[in-house]
């Protein structure tokens, strides 16, 4: 059995969960998510919790029993609370600029970079430099977090590039530092 499957999943008063064949539907305070049930996989809906269980002990439907679970679990979090992560754009003259639904950033290229923000992506921007990603779908979230980083990523000689907040770079020594 699935550690991770066979925990309930608990959620607040204020979000509504509905099941119509095989299709999870979430609605809370921030906004509606539904999924798609692996093959193999049941939620039984009780008062305040999920149970996601499997019919069979197949090897397939054992691996998607605790993916199950963990979807279902973001999709209740990102309705009821969200999900956000931090960048940092380090460098001098590095900066972004946010107009209506594109992110304009300057990365050192010869020309500025444009990002097209998704529907359903919050931007926020502090002093041109800290970038915050936020919105209700964890993977969407994150897949814009990482494509906004894959346009300047951080070298190790000087750190300058885009980064997630908590990442750390492991800084290299220079040529010149070898010769001493």
């Amino acid at each position: 059995m699935s550690r991770i499957g066979k925990k309930p999943i608990t959620f607040p008063k204020n979000v509504k969960i509905s099941q119509s064949a095989d299709i999870v539907k979430v609605e809370g305070p921030k906004g509606t998510l539904s999924s798609k049930l692996p093959e193999g996989i049941t939620v039984a809906i009780g008062e305040g919790n999920i149970v996601v269980e499997r019919k069979s002990e197949e090897l397939s439907a054992r691996a998607y029993h605790g993916l199950a679970r963990t979807l279902i679990g973001n999709m209740v979090q990102g309705v009821s609370a969200g999900f956000e992560k931090k960048l940092e754009i380090s460098g001098v003259g590095y900066r972004a600029e946010l107009s209506g639904n594109n992110l304009k950033f300057v990365l050192g290229f010869s020309s500025p970079v444009e990002y097209n923000i998704p529907k359903g992506i919050d931007i926020k921007l502090d002093k041109q430099v800290n970038i915050v990603v936020s919105g209700i779908d964890k993977q969407l979230v994150g897949r814009v977090a990482a494509e906004i980083r894959s346009l300047k990523k951080p070298e190790p000689y000087k750190g300058k590039g885009i980064k997630y907040a908590d990442e750390y770079i492991k800084r290299k020594a220079g040529k010149s530092a070898e010769r001493a």
